[in-house]
């Protein structure tokens, strides 16, 4: 490969290439068993069915009577029918027997409905007295068959679909799932991601500033980043600026670390010290470097042997985001089963200040939101990460457009969920 330290890039690969490279080269990973209690986030490896119907038994849905419905007929508040009160069911305590037309049982929300019992009178609709023969229910109002009786299956019937593949499990799907009885899911594997942060004048986070040397806090944004896309685990580690060491990490990444994607943050422009690209190429493939778009443009990315994804990150902070976003992110979400694109908020707005850009590069503009209006943010500085605290979030200049002007309605990815 042609080495552009110190001559700059000749040529930079769009947007678009960049990303159909990767959508071509990164697939899911494997699956795996998930016990029930621990799968909600994960996603679906397979369709799941119902073992088992929900409610597997006729329950009352509302506190009050269980009663055959013919039994009713007739009945008014001035001219009750009387029912002969002869037990009581509740949930996980049900009544013992069936009951014949003539009779009630007490029933609470939940409880399985007795043998003969067709309808759930409520409480609303009947009293209680002393009968002759003992305790009856008057009941004040006829009940149709099947009133405030959930019937079997009425939620969920035995073999029928409950998830698909490829859904990201919510609360309630697990929910449902263990409600039918499903006590294992099959569930995409979530990536494992190792982070390499190159540089001699970095302190880790936590230290002060001191001298020539600033506190690393790509790792932070970087590990945030691939937990919220879904990582398993993010390891970290510090490697200086020698073309060995730089070597050494890659090597040992390929090399049964259990890694699944490895992010290199700085070390990837152009610079003296920017070995990654070199070392890529010489152990794997380097398939880009050099992006035509703002920041970010000497991201790249490349293969170890085996297919292990690597992406050069640039060093400055926003460009790191910025290049994570548009790459790394959307892979390492495709490798856990979740869906590439950016999982932002979005929100049209109208530009209240012309964004100016360049045709041929794609912008990465941080921009603030009052009300239905957008403005850009005046600082554009690769490595003034505070401009993205300041920011609500980003618009993204196609690389076919010079500017975007003042009126123009346009798409903002916002930070915040």
């Amino acid at each position: 490969m042609r080495d552009v330290r110190m001559r700059g890039f000749r040529e930079r690969a769009t947007v678009e290439r960049a990303l159909d490279v990767l959508e071509q080269r990164i697939l899911r990973l494997g699956d795996e068993p998930v016990p029930i209690a621990a799968s909600a986030g994960r996603v679906a490896a397979e369709l799941v069915r119902a073992r088992v119907s929900v409610p597997h038994f006729a329950r009352a849905a509302m506190d009050g009577y269980a009663l055959a419905s013919e039994a009713t007929s007739g009945a008014t508040a001035a001219a009750p029918v009387e029912l002969a009160l002869v037990g009581a069911s509740f949930p996980g305590r049900p009544h013992a027997g069936a009951i014949r037309p003539g009779e009630a049982v007490r029933i609470t929300t939940g409880a399985p409905a007795p043998e003969g019992a067709d309808a759930v009178l409520m409480v609303e609709h009947a009293e209680e007295a002393a009968g002759s023969g003992g305790e009856v229910v008057r009941v004040r109002a006829p009940v149709p068959p099947g009133k405030h009786v959930a019937a079997i299956g009425e939620d969920v019937m035995a073999g029928e679909p409950v998830v698909s593949a490829g859904r990201r499990l919510r609360p309630q799907d697990v929910g449902v799932l263990a409600s039918t009885g499903v006590a294992e899911v099959r569930v995409v594997r979530r990536p494992s991601v190792r982070i390499l942060i190159t540089g001699d004048e970095l302190l880790p986070p936590g230290s002060l500033p001191s001298g020539p040397c600033i506190v690393d806090a790509n790792s932070l944004v970087l590990s945030a980043l691939a937990r919220r896309d879904g990582a398993a685990d993010v390891a970290v580690e510090y490697v200086p600026d020698r073309r060995e060491a730089v070597r050494g990490a890659l090597l040992a990444s390929a090399g049964g670390s259990g890694a699944d994607v490895v992010l290199v943050s700085g070390g990837s422009s152009v610079g003296p010290e920017d070995h990654a690209p070199l070392v890529l190429a010489e152990l794997g493939e380097l398939s880009v470097h050099g992006v035509a778009m703002r920041p970010a443009g000497p991201a790249g990315f490349g293969f170890l042997p085996g297919g292990l994804p690597v992406f050069l990150l640039p060093g400055n902070p926003v460009s790191c985001l910025c290049a994570y976003e548009f790459f790394a992110g959307p892979s390492i979400r495709a490798l856990g089963g979740l869906p590439r694109a950016w999982p932002h908020r979005r929100r049209r707005c109208v530009v209240a200040s012309k964004i100016v850009s360049q045709a041929g590069r794609v912008d990465y503009v941080r921009v603030r939101v009052d009300g239905d209006r957008v403005f850009p943010i005046a600082t554009s500085g690769a490595s003034i990460l505070s401009s993205t605290t300041r920011a609500d979030g980003v618009v993204l200049v196609p690389g076919d457009e010079e500017a975007v002007v003042e009126g123009a309605e346009v798409e903002v990815l916002l930070y915040d969920a």
